[in-house]
């Protein structure tokens, strides 16, 4: 991808978060408006999406819901990296998609509610409560959709020589393995900090009160340690698609070399070494062709010379 290509990627998302931020300052001077059928009606969401999970303590509900945001804008740069082709309508789709769930996460770390102010209602029915960003959410999806059905032979190819993602099963196992190691290494250190500052910072306010101790702290650090756990399989899984594109390269150049050197392929039509997009090493593809030429060059100038022994008897 071009820089330019980039920058229509990333600034789409922080407009989407713009656009949404300010509707919902917009819609905290309303109450309840109606538009026919169409209405505003202003409410704090204190769950998750529709409400989910507002029951949960608050430790629980809004330290998580943050957290898992800020854990999906990761997995969303990732994904954005990991993508192999060009794609705009998919990666466009993705930072609208994000740029929406954003919005929401910015919601709960700023108030600990997310401001809800659209509604439908015909007849008897009622929808339930949204904002832009949840609008803004199923055109992400239908983006994403679109280009799944129409691009999915991009994104996966059928004619790829290469089928599977464990080349070298070695190397990527412990690549893979030391990515998932450093990450959950990592999440211990946040942990051991964020959990002991939470509790003294509890006992400091309540005194030495386990129930409230049990009920915070003790929760933050179940909670910690399953999005951990979640985020370190995600680690291992790219691990294991970036070591792909360590891996396969040099096991194309190294199957091309052999090919080679049994003589198969030397001419100048031969089939030569291709390489995925988003492999690493991408100068293996000029340099195995230069390897073919020469070779071409060594068989063409070959010549044999024939001795003569003459019988001196």
């Amino acid at each position: 991808m071009k820089r330019r290509d980039w920058f229509f990627v990333v600034i789409s998302l922080i407009i989407i978060i713009v656009i949404d931020q300010l509707s919902k300052v917009w819609a905290s001077g309303i109450s309840i408006r109606s538009y026919g059928f169409f209405k505003l009606i202003l409410t704090h969401n204190h769950g998750a999406m529709l409400g989910l999970f507002a029951e949960l303590p608050a430790v629980l509900r809004i330290v998580t819901l943050s957290t898992s945001g800020v854990f999906l804008l990761s997995i969303y740069a990732l994904i954005q990296y990991l993508i192999p082709v060009r794609l705009m309508p998919l990666r466009m789709g993705l930072s609208v998609l994000v740029g929406g769930i954003l919005g929401n996460v910015l919601d709960r770390i700023l108030h600990g509610y997310v401001i809800d102010f659209i509604a439908v209602q015909i007849g008897d029915w009622h929808s339930p409560i949204w904002n832009v960003a949840d609008v803004i959410q199923w055109i992400g999806y239908a983006l994403i959709v679109y280009s799944i059905v129409k691009y999915g032979e991009q994104i996966w190819p059928d004619n790829n020589i290469r089928k599977t993602f464990w080349v070298n099963r070695n190397f990527q196992i412990k690549y893979s393995s030391l990515f998932m190691a450093t990450g959950l290494f990592l999440n211990l250190i946040c942990l051991v900090f964020s959990y002991t500052y939470l509790k003294v910072t509890i006992q400091e306010i309540a005194g030495p009160n386990q129930l409230l101790i049990d009920k915070f702290a003790d929760a933050f650090m179940y909670t910690f340690l399953a999005l951990s756990m979640t985020f370190s399989i995600v680690l291992f899984s790219v691990g294991k698609m970036i070591s792909h594109r360590i891996a396969g390269p040099l096991y194309a150049f190294e199957r091309f070399l052999k090919e080679v050197l049994d003589g198969k392929g030397l001419t100048k039509q031969g089939t030569p070494l291709k390489l995925r997009a988003g492999d690493e090493f991408r100068h293996l593809e000029q340099l195995a062709e230069q390897i073919k030429m020469k070779l071409i060059k060594m068989n063409s100038e070959k010549t044999v010379e024939v001795v003569e022994y003459k019988d001196k008897a």
